[in-house]
């Protein structure tokens, strides 16, 4: 008589169980990585457009012999604001133009963002500006700062980014 080997089918707990903890220890890399990745996307748009405004603010001086005076108006909205709009981001608006300071600096943002823009001046060789946002919608608010001044008439620019996991 022929005796048959019986052939299990399918796969052992153990087997089951270095999967699971394989998978587990992917999701623990790369969960973390995502995230930074994200935030980092995010600040992104605050030192880009703190950039562009330094370079409208350095012309200015240039052509001017000093920054534009005054203080602009907060837009696109309230600090943090995003997070109340659709997809969490301001919508591009057009009344950046309306301002004597932001038509001055030639600065506009013409995109939805995540970032309310500041700027002052109340000396012609120095001037400040400011993005706010709050990036996770948890209401903590992180702050972007551009400081300008001038060191015998050439105009200058510095951006200080917020401490590590300020937000």
């Amino acid at each position: 008589m022929v005796q048959r080997q019986r052939c299990d089918a399918g796969f052992s707990l153990i087997e089951l169980m270095v999967v699971v903890a394989i998978i587990g220890i992917l999701a623990a890399i790369a969960i973390p990585m995502f995230t930074a990745s994200a935030r980092r996307a995010k600040t992104s748009e605050a030192m880009l457009q703190l950039n562009r405004m330094a370079k409208g603010a350095k012309s200015y001086h240039n052509a001017q012999a000093g920054y534009p005076q005054g203080t602009a108006a907060e837009l696109p909205g309230v600090d943090g604001g995003a997070c109340a709009a659709p997809g969490k981001k301001f919508a591009a608006i057009q009344t950046w133009s309306d301002d004597p300071a932001w038509l001055a600096l030639g600065f506009q943002v013409d995109e939805p963002n995540l970032f309310t823009y500041h700027y002052t001046s109340t000396d012609r060789n120095v001037a400040s500006a400011q993005a706010v946002g709050d990036l996770d919608c948890d209401g903590t608010l992180i702050t972007y700062n551009l400081a300008l001044g001038a060191t015998n008439g050439n105009p200058t620019a510095t951006i200080t980014e917020p401490a590590p996991s300020s937000d």
